[in-house]
């Protein structure tokens, strides 16, 4: 049995009929609290488990690389349909290469396989563990309201940013974050993708030109079995940002590939 660090996790269960278990995995420097208003629709006929990544959260004091990320979630998860944003999408996709029994299928918002070059992963490996040396020393509220205020969150409304929910994080636990799970700690994983046989959907966002030709990636490795929509007006927050466009394609989607699970 697979040893793995306990992490803290919110559960609804449906106000209906069930249509099954949806994980739901957040972003760096957010919370399992940060999915709102996604999580209290799917909630109305889903299981829904929201979980607090390593240094995050009610976890904010568990330390894991991305592959130990990777099995608590499915630890945390069991059985379900995994959805992950940005860092949430990296763990939730070694979940599903160290777990497909669990990851039954896999929705990546936003996501990367990793870097190819060597030199640029030790480059982004050096530049987060300075930057973690930056949070620790200036403190949660003004970290957040840098990272906030890059240009990859320039469409995210300050009212979808969940911002009050960021600032209960710990300095210690989203910089541990940044040095264990940070893209430059990450192994390429393209050549790892088409060994996942459970349907997989990347969702992008249209104004998001970097992470849109990721998606194009991904499921071009992945082969049959992966799917890329890329929804109209919106960056790199894409569920966020239009939680309603989203919120039909994740749900068509389900839909479709009910019968394969």
């Amino acid at each position: 049995m697979d040893r793995h660090p306990a992490l803290a996790a919110r559960r609804t269960t449906p106000t209906g009929p069930s249509a099954g278990r949806l994980v739901l995995v957040h972003g760096f420097t957010q919370t399992s609290g940060c999915w709102s208003p996604i999580d209290d629709d799917l909630a109305t006929d889903h299981e829904v488990v929201r979980v607090d990544a390593p240094g995050h959260g009610g976890s904010a004091d568990v330390r894991a690389d991305l592959w130990e990320a990777g099995r608590a979630i499915a630890g945390a998860g069991g059985a379900a349909t995994y959805v992950g944003y940005s860092m949430g999408g990296r763990m939730c996709l070694h979940a599903a290469l160290t777990r497909p029994d669990v990851v039954r299928r896999l929705v990546i918002i936003s996501a990367t396989a990793g870097i190819d070059s060597d030199d640029e992963r030790a480059r982004r490996r050096d530049a987060d563990a300075q930057l973690g040396d930056h949070l620790v020393e200036v403190g949660v509220e003004q970290f957040v309201d840098e990272w906030l205020a890059q240009p990859l969150f320039a469409t995210l409304p300050p009212e979808r940013a969940h911002r009050a929910e960021r600032l209960t994080n710990t300095a210690e636990g989203l910089a541990s974050s940044l040095r264990l799970t940070g893209t430059g700690t990450q192994e390429p994983l393209w050549g790892h993708l088409a060994s996942l046989d459970m349907p997989v959907l990347a969702v992008a966002g249209a104004l998001d030109g970097k992470f849109r030709a990721l998606g194009e990636r991904l499921v071009a490795s992945i082969g049959a079995g992966g799917e890329l929509v890329v929804i109209p007006d919106a960056g790199h927050t894409v569920h966020l940002e239009q939680p309603e466009a989203f919120l039909v394609v994740l749900r068509d989607w389900l839909t479709r590939t009910s019968r394969q699970v």
